[in-house]
């Protein structure tokens, strides 16, 4: 992976945290992926580790949760 993946639900937290992401690490560096869009990627983020959106995967896959906006069982709903 050569660039970070932030997975979001479309909520305020996660558009928030969204473009703070993309002010601190560059709009090139980050695949923004909205799993409440995007719902063939879910599966994706459960297997890199994410638990809960907003959530950061780095490119050596370290998943950084970010606040608290909804667990992937709400997501998936």
């Amino acid at each position: 992976m050569s660039k970070s993946i932030f997975y979001h639900a479309g909520c305020p937290v996660c558009v928030s945290a969204e473009h703070d992401i993309i002010n601190l690490i560059g709009k090139d560096n980050v695949d923004v992926v909205h799993i409440g869009d995007d719902r063939s990627r879910i599966e994706e983020a459960e297997k890199a580790g994410v638990k809960s959106v907003p959530a950061l995967v780095t490119p050596n896959g370290n998943v950084l949760h970010i606040n608290f906006g909804a667990s992937m069982d709400e997501v998936k709903g």
